[in-house]
């Protein structure tokens, strides 16, 4: 297996040269990453040469729509889905939402949907306010001690009147890796459509949506080192299906009837650096070329072994504790980098307790109100989240470790 170059690494991250970041062990990733120079260098040039309504025939507007277009195929190529399939749209929460709309509109009265509570309440509320319309909800619960989500339990309820499976390829709290793929696959032969929500997995690594059969994937830009974006991969014969959510004359414009708003002109352009990030990774650690989805993938299993071995000194700190609940796996292969632990003390105070010795972590919710109160714990209270990321260093992982010991001692 390849070893990652951490210094090349980060070297791509203007943030680790900035002097008031300096010091700081950054371990709050899954609520938004350090962008690539990549896509700073993209916006700002998008922003200082060619801010101007795109797709006009005059250079500066030429220039804006193909830095536009090259996002598009550069993502799509990356994610293993065709271009058209691809859109871009403020916000995940803003994207389900409209998704939730569209799909409304094609059920019946006794029609149902699948939600966990293990989600992130934007991979569930906007599905389950389609109750107030006559769909039937149904809740598939993660163990209430182990937060896991048991495919027996989906089998139970999947029927002939499923039409939307919604569920995450990892939660945002204990963080195990679901079988996306056989999911998938058990969902389409029931005849339903799945929509993935990859918020808390693509910052590992670009997924290959194509492989995992996902009819809807879904994940946030600025949490996979780019600009506040909600990605959105839609099969095209599901979004063929699906009635248009913009205005009556984008009806025929594949990326335009499932973003009503209309996306941002820059941060689309700039998106294109997530891609070229990738491509920067994958050429600095092997000496080939194959095509970009191969690309990624290489670069996706190049971040998952770093963040294995980081993750393991930190779980195995943890779970040799007795005052501390680790939430989710032990196991650092079985799951995300993003580890929850439940204290006496609050979640915020522990996170604010963490900042005086320099390490940047949070605390609360994080918008899974469902799967704290599954898990037993007082959502007020909250849980303590540290979160990174590939380009993390073992050394900050260490610095984590002392001063968790530090506040959780008391000291």
């Amino acid at each position: 297996m390849t070893q990652i170059d951490l210094d090349f690494i980060r070297s791509q991250f203007p943030a680790f040269t900035e002097p008031s970041l300096a010091g700081w062990g950054f371990f709050e990733n899954a609520g938004g990453s350090y962008p690539a120079r990549q896509v700073v260098d993209r916006l700002t040039h998008f922003y200082t040469s060619c801010k101007v309504q795109p797709y006009a025939p005059y250079p500066a507007s030429e220039q804006a729509g193909a830095m536009m277009d090259e996002s598009y195929a550069r993502l799509a190529a990356m994610l293993n889905v065709g271009e058209d399939e691809v859109h871009f749209g403020p916000s995940t929460s803003q994207n389900t939402y409209v998704l939730a709309h569209a799909f409304r509109a094609r059920m019946r009265e006794g029609d149902e949907v699948i939600v966990t509570n293990q989600d992130h309440e934007a991979n569930s509320g906007a599905w389950r306010r389609l109750a107030d319309s006559g769909i039937v909800i149904r809740e598939w619960k993660v163990d209430p001690e182990t937060g896991h989500l048991n495919l027996g339990d989906l089998d139970r309820l999947l029927s002939d009147k499923t039409r939307v499976v919604a569920f995450p390829h990892a939660s945002n709290i204990v963080a195990e890796i679901n079988p996306v793929a056989e999911i998938c696959a058990k969902v389409r032969q029931s005849g339903a459509v799945t929509v993935v929500d990859g918020v808390s997995y693509a910052p590992h690594g670009l997924p290959d949506i194509g492989a995992l059969g996902a009819d809807v994937y879904l994940f946030s830009s600025y949490k996979t080192y780019g600009p506040h974006q909600g990605v959105m991969a839609v099969r095209r014969e599901v979004a063929d299906r699906l009635p248009n959510q913009s205005h009556w004359f984008n009806a025929g414009h594949i990326r335009k009837k499932l973003v009503p708003a209309g996306p941002d002109h820059a941060q689309v352009a700039a998106l294109a650096g997530i891609a070229l990030y990738t491509d920067a990774v994958h050429d600095h650690h092997f000496a080939d070329r194959p095509g970009p989805a191969e690309r990624a993938r290489r670069v996706h299993d190049l971040f998952r072994a770093q963040e294995v071995r980081l993750a393991a000194p930190l779980l195995d700190y943890l779970a040799a504790r007795n005052d501390v609940r680790l939430l989710g796996p032990r196991d650092p292969a079985r799951r995300a980098p993003t580890i929850a632990i439940a204290h006496a003390r609050k979640g915020e105070d522990l996170a604010r307790a963490l900042g005086a010795h320099r390490i940047m972590a949070g605390g609360g919710d994080f918008y899974a109100v469902r799967l704290i109160e599954a898990l037993g714990i007082d959502p007020d209270h909250g849980v303590l989240r540290l979160s990174f990321l590939h380009y993390t260093s073992p050394a900050e992982i260490e610095r984590a470790i002392g001063a968790l010991d530090r506040v959780l001692s008391g000291r």
